[in-house]
């Protein structure tokens, strides 16, 4: 059985953002989540053409939703800023954003604290856990931060090279030998000897 395309894992609520976001650079912010919704009306020319009206009637409708977005995210202030200028972690929080367009069913965040300062960070975490609690979003991240693991993840799951070492709380992964191992190169014991 052939893998599903994305656009089909879109249309079954599976999105994900990037390491390095992927704005579209001179769009606005607001105008980054219309993009969002797939088949909108307007794409089609005949439509566009001779359905203006429902057209209009479905872009206000999307423009609703983005605007819904933009003040669960705390972004009003960026509704009308070009994608292109705003901040690293403003750029993953828009990402985020573009994931609650669509009826998500389960967000993959790839290290979504990269180069994201504290102040920012927590309110990404915030947004998360928000999601989570109130819409049942379910997110799977990979993330390096483990003070932001600790703070939105349970169960933790550390793999290396495509397997899995530990399972558990964040502090328990922390402290697991195989993880230590893996990650700083010798284990406790192996410390405690060189000390």
């Amino acid at each position: 059985m052939p893998r599903p395309g994305a656009h089909q894992l879109f249309n079954r609520g599976l999105l994900r953002t990037f390491q390095i976001a992927h704005e579209f650079t001179r769009l606005s912010v607001v105008e980054n989540l219309m993009m969002v919704p797939a088949q909108q009306s307007g794409e089609n020319l005949v439509n566009a053409w001779f359905r203006r009206g429902q057209v209009a009637e479905e872009e206000a409708r999307i423009y609703r939703r983005a605007q819904e977005v933009i003040d669960f995210l705390n972004m009003d202030h960026l509704t009308d800023e070009i994608a292109g200028n705003l901040s690293g972690g403003q750029k993953k929080l828009l990402e985020l954003g573009r994931t609650m367009m669509v009826d998500a069913k389960i967000v993959f965040l790839d290290e979504v604290g990269a180069g994201v300062n504290r102040t920012l960070l927590r309110e990404i975490g915030d947004a998360i856990i928000k999601l989570n609690q109130e819409q049942n979003y379910t997110f799977c991240m990979i993330e390096h931060d483990m003070d932001f693991i600790a703070r939105l993840c349970d169960p933790v799951i550390c793999m290396a090279e495509g397997k899995v070492l530990a399972e558990g709380t964040a502090e328990e992964v922390k402290n697991n030998e195989e993880v230590i191992e893996a990650y700083l190169g010798r284990g406790l014991k192996n410390k405690e000897a060189a000390v």
